[in-house]
This record gives C-alpha cells, sequence and structure tokens, in this order.
C-alpha cells in the first residue's frame, strides 16, 4: 500500500519538470592504461520551448572531443537526455518494477529507498536500472544510482556504459530537479578494460509560461 501511493504521488510531482526549460552541460573523459587522461568531449545545450510550446533542444556552440579511447554512441546521447536525469512521469513509470528496500538518511533527509528495474527492455529501447531515494514529505526524487540498459554486444562491437549517480536540489522552492549526474567507471570491454568519467550539470530552470491548459486522465 505504502508502495503504491509513492508510485502515485511521485509521478505528479515529477511531471513538473516537463514545464522547465535548463541548460544541461556535458563533459566525457577517458584515460589511458596509466591513469592519465586521454581526452574530453564536452558540450553544452539548452533544453527550450518554442513560441508553439513545443520542447526542443539547441546546442550552444559547437562541441569539441579529443576523446582518443572511447566512441560516443547515439544511445550514450539518449542515456544522457532521459536516462540519468531520470524523469518517472506517469508514461514511463509503468514501464519499471519497483519494490521497497526500507528508508535511509541521505544529507540529513530521511528518504524512502525504492529498486528501480525495468519490466521489458524492448528492441531500441534504453531504460535504468538502480535505486532511487525519495524524500517522504514531498514525494520527491533527491538521488538516483544505477546505469542505463540494455548492454549492446554484436560479434565485431561493444558499447558499455557507466554506472552514475544523479543528485537533486530544489528549484522554486517546491520541485527537486537533477543538479549533477557524476560517474567515474571502468568498463570492461573484451579488448581490455576502459575507464570513463561522466559529469552532467543541469542549471538555470525556467518555468516555461503559456496560455494553456493540461487535464490528466481520471
Amino acid at each position: 500500500k505504502i508502495l503504491e501511493e509513492i508510485r502515485k504521488r511521485l509521478a505528479a510531482n515529477e511531471q513538473a519538470r516537463i514545464s522547465y526549460a535548463y541548460r544541461q552541460t556535458l563533459r566525457v573523459e577517458d584515460f589511458d592504461p596509466r591513469g592519465l587522461r586521454a581526452g574530453e568531449y564536452r558540450e553544452v545545450r539548452d533544453v527550450i520551448f518554442l513560441s508553439t510550446g513545443e520542447r526542443t533542444e539547441r546546442l550552444l556552440g559547437k562541441p569539441s572531443s579529443s576523446l582518443t579511447r572511447l566512441r560516443l554512441t547515439d544511445e550514450d546521447f539518449s542515456d544522457m537526455r532521459d536516462v540519468q536525469p531520470l524523469l518517472l512521469t506517469t508514461d514511463v513509470a509503468f514501464l519499471y518494477e519497483t519494490s521497497y528496500r526500507g528508508e535511509e538518511t541521505v544529507d540529513g533527509i530521511r528518504c524512502y529507498v525504492l529498486r528501480i528495474q525495468p519490466r521489458q527492455i524492448l528492441d531500441g529501447q534504453r531504460l535504468f536500472d538502480g535505486l532511487i531515494w525519495i524524500e517522504p514529505e514531498s514525494y520527491s526524487i533527491i538521488r538516483s544510482e544505477g546505469r542505463a540498459v540494455p548492454e549492446i554486444h554484436t560479434r565485431n562491437s561493444e558499447n558499455l556504459f557507466p554506472r552514475f549517480r544523479t543528485t537533486r536540489s530544489k528549484v522554486d522552492g517546491k520541485y527537486w530537479f537533477p543538479d549533477l549526474t557524476s560517474g567515474d567507471d571502468v568498463l570492461e570491454f573484451r579488448t581490455g578494460p576502459q575507464r570513463m568519467r561522466l559529469t552532467i550539470r543541469y542549471s538555470n530552470y525556467q518555468r516555461f509560461a503559456a496560455n494553456s491548459t493540461i487535464t490528466f486522465d481520471k
């Protein structure tokens, strides 16, 4: 019963982020076998709204890359957009099985801990597998930890993904939105281990105002 109440109220809170524009600053680093940084990828993009109210993205400047040991794929960029910030709205939450793992204190805040994993993964789908921490008074996610799935293995290539943690902070005094995703992981490729460091910062949250009405099914 408590799990159903958590899921219901959590999805309603998560819906709010859809109404906000924000900036996403991405940095990916790779390392050589000695542990020294070999290169990096950087980009900054704004998630904005057109005058029609349609949500879109705009790159600020040209991405720069000096990566030598990693190649970023379409799946990596999809994860950075949708999985690592982990927005569990009603139209996404049903994709996951959820189990209650008890309570834990995070940065002085007592939280519910839930295990989240995909019910099934369809071809081309990218989903989250891990844990989320929920602040019980507002039913808001304040932290998530896990990885994007599935990993992709073919005869001639591998596409592996790092473990990460996403933390949140308050926006407009009431919503908890992602502020930082960080990951520092060793990916076990067939050709040998490869260290990868990921940093995504989310900033400049601004609510989009339009003369529109949103209705929800009863």
